[in-house]
């Protein structure tokens, strides 16, 4: 099958199923960072491929999806080290958005979005560390999970900020994210249903013009759970001091991670991504320290607000993709107000799922759900009942 839209990094990249079981017939793309026997990943950068080996073994994600009857049918392209959420990438190039040709398809992950949203892959992998499942699902105008931190085993994926990292996937269909849920996550207690519906009134404010796209859409929500009740999410400093926290938490993680392959092998990174790992070496203890303060009370907030039957309903992100000629100065702006939006789950290490219910300017936007840690298969149960039920479905 040709790849018409660039998502693919390898489409040579094939491994047939092990077994049979729920997902049997469906095929599946992964991110060039998973690993796959005798492949070896670039994570978007030629550098990092000239300077590792082949994977020894498949991701442990990989096995277990090949173990429920998918196959998989190649490997999609990053940004590099996958740090960004704009899937633009100057060595490999910008898969084309399906949905929205002259915007960006987003990022991370965006070659699984796009291998998604155009047809060539059942579903998708991706890594989601800062957005980068949420957000080029949004984009791209299909289903996409940030599944609770730890849920999904990292084992065989090349990590960005392993405190935040996270195994996620990206579907066309409800059912279908549902049930590579079920093939990927442990098995949940039996837990009461979702009663409580939360809108932040202080992220809404802050999410531009998908706000008002999106809003029409909290009704049907409603039926399903129960009547929102208004609610001020962040104290002191609004949302903006949670995404600075999450920033500094997450650039000195990626430091720690990478900076030592980055000054060893001094690679090429495009524009902006090295300006961004630049800025992750100035990081320090003493920046660190008040940034993980604020991670403790947002995981205090969001539990005492969520509990085990609450949902938190955000804009996914703040507009649909930015169009592909937008200066870099101006995607990065946009970059940080997606952020404020993204940083919840992060920081919290919450379960939240995206669902293409809008558009604006004529391109899609996501509607956003988080629940309590561990309440992810129910998370995804109440996704596919509100797709099937969604006109038009």
């Amino acid at each position: 099958m040709a790849d018409r839209f660039g998502a693919y990094y390898d489409r040579h990249v094939t491994v047939p199923p092990k077994g049979e079981g729920a997902l049997s017939g469906l095929s599946f793309a992964v991110k060039d960072v998973f690993a796959v026997k005798g492949h070896r990943n670039a994570a978007g950068n030629p550098d990092w491929l000239r300077t590792h080996e082949p994977a020894a073994a498949n991701a442990h994600a990989i096995d277990r999806l090949l173990e429920q009857g998918a196959r998989l049918s190649g490997v999609t392209h990053t940004d590099e080290l996958m740090y960004n959420l704009n899937g633009v990438n100057a060595h490999y190039g910008t898969p084309v958005n399906p949905k929205a040709p002259d915007r960006i398809p987003g990022g991370s992950s965006s070659g699984s979005a796009v291998a998604v949203a155009a047809g060539e892959a059942d579903f998708a992998l991706g890594t989601d560390t800062g957005g980068s499942v949420r957000i080029p699902s949004s984009y791209c105008g299909i289903y996409g999970f940030r599944p609770s931190h730890g849920a999904v085993s990292a084992e065989g994926v090349i990590p960005l900020a392993p405190s935040f990292d996270t195994v996620g996937w990206m579907a066309k269909e409800p059912g279908t994210l549902l049930a590579v849920g079920r093939a990927l996550l442990p098995r949940q207690p039996s837990e009461p249903p979702f009663g409580r519906l939360l809108v932040p009134e202080d992220v809404w404010a802050a999410a531009g013009v998908s706000a008002e796209a999106l809003r029409p859409f909290v009704p049907a929500v409603e039926r399903a759970v129960g009547p929102a009740e208004r609610v001020k999410l962040a104290g002191e400093g609004g949302p903006e001091r949670w995404m600075d926290a999450f920033r500094i938490l997450q650039g000195r993680e990626i430091w720690r991670t990478h900076g030592e392959w980055i000054e060893r092998t001094k690679p090429e990174f495009g524009g902006g991504i090295a300006e961004r790992f630049r800025w992750t070496a100035t990081l320090t203890e003493d920046d660190r320290r008040p940034a993980a303060a604020v991670r403790d009370r947002v995981r205090e907030r969001m539990n005492e607000l969520l509990g085990r039957d609450g949902l938190l309903v955000i804009p996914t992100a703040p507009g649909p993709a930015p169009r592909l000629e937008l200066a870099r100065e101006q995607l990065e702006a946009f970059r940080f107000k997606t952020l404020l939006l993204c940083c919840i789950a992060g920081l919290a290490g919450l379960p939240q799922v995206t669902l293409p219910f809008g558009a604006a300017d004529g391109a899609p936007v996501g509607l956003s759900l988080i629940a309590g840690s561990g309440r992810d298969l129910a998370l995804l149960e109440l996704a596919e009942r509100l797709g099937a039920a969604r006109p038009g479905a």
